[in-house]
């Protein structure tokens, strides 16, 4: 609830409702349209409090530097999900391998043994 939020980060509850407006955080309803925060939405607005207080940026600077954060999180899981892909078709590859073949080195140490 925005009151419990409020205390929990810090903030007047009035700043929550400006900040829900201004799209930078987006809390969850009831079905009676009771605002629900969870700990993401807490963990956002503690960065938007730093980056207010500490950095001394206006909301505007707050706002790029959240968009920024979401396109990173976002190009961060894309490349997880390439490297997961990337090692299931290596994988795959490996799996369609011949097993009845032998690797020239080792047919080469074989003829030269048997020579002797």
């Amino acid at each position: 609830m925005i009151s419990v939020a409020a205390e929990l980060v810090g903030m007047h509850p009035q700043t929550l409702r400006i900040y829900e407006s201004k799209g930078l955080v987006r809390p969850g309803r009831t079905a009676g349209n009771t605002r629900l925060y969870s700990e993401r939405d807490l963990e956002r607005l503690r960065l938007i409090q730093r980056l207010t207080t500490e950095l001394g940026l206006n909301l505007a600077g707050a706002e790029l530097v959240l968009r920024l954060e979401d396109e990173l999180a976002k190009a961060h899981a894309r490349i997880e999900r390439l490297e997961r892909e990337k090692r299931e078709a290596v994988q795959e590859v490996h799996r369609s391998y011949r097993r009845d073949l032998v690797p020239v080195s080792q047919t080469y140490d074989l003829i030269r043994v048997r020579k002797r």
